[in-house]
């Protein structure tokens, strides 16, 4: 699930009616500078140039220069196709009456190749160290051998520590949209990664009836980070 930003003259219109059909959170906001400014954080960026090429080519190379780290997904007519070139600054372009499965195909695309593009990353935090390069995980040292769904579960746990996740949530993210397996596959996954962090199977933790956060511990808590390699 992303957090995805539409920038659009029409505020009122649907710019990808679509995109409703998804689990994406989605914001909505003018496309003008001063909205700009106070514009909420998002995983992705569509720009709406249905109706105003021009304007919408500008603003694009305006968020590069400023910028703007996150794909930006062009939202175009049929016949606005012709006037886009790669000197416009996007990552990615799109026509407005794309369907579900193409619009969710573009956003995990985009996203996938910003990911790659960023160096790996390195998280360390209450005895685990976790290396994004390696594809390997260590409790105080001593390395884990985890399959890669396991793998997957505890980076992105890790990456958020005490923040709450649903087993609905963490199907989303970790095993992807296209998965059609139930929750249980969560709860399975859970167990084996306490089993395998032995002492600090604590880490993992469950609130009832919500879902699974990561237990940073308190002496840690306030040196828990992500640090590029």
């Amino acid at each position: 699930m992303a957090q995805l930003l539409i920038l659009t003259p029409a505020a009122n219109e649907d710019v990808l009616p679509a995109l409703s059909l998804l689990t994406h959170r989605v914001r909505v906001i003018p496309a003008s500078p001063d909205q700009l400014v106070r514009a909420p954080e998002a995983d992705l960026v569509f720009l709406d140039a249905r109706t105003n090429l021009a304007g919408a080519k500008a603003l694009a190379q305006i968020l590069r220069t400023t910028g703007l780290s996150v794909p930006l997904i062009l939202v175009v007519t049929e016949g606005g196709l012709t006037a886009v070139s790669s000197d416009w600054g996007i990552d990615d372009v799109i026509l407005e009456h794309a369907g579900p499965a193409e619009i969710d195909a573009r956003i995990r695309l985009a996203l996938g190749r910003a990911q790659a593009a960023q160096p790996a990353e390195r998280i360390q935090t209450s005895g685990v160290v976790i290396d994004e390069a390696s594809y390997s995980a260590k409790v105080h040292g001593r390395t884990l051998d985890l399959t890669y769904k396991e793998f997957e579960l505890l980076r992105f746990l890790a990456a958020h520590p005490s923040r709450v996740f649903t087993r609905e949530q963490l199907l989303s993210e970790v095993w992807g949209y296209d998965y059609f397996g139930g929750t249980r596959t969560v709860d399975v996954h859970v167990r084996r990664l306490r089993a395998k962090l032995g002492d600090l199977d604590s880490l993992i933790g469950t609130v009832r009836n919500v879902g699974y956060r990561f237990n940073v511990h308190e002496e840690d808590e306030q040196d828990a980070n992500v640090t590029a390699r």
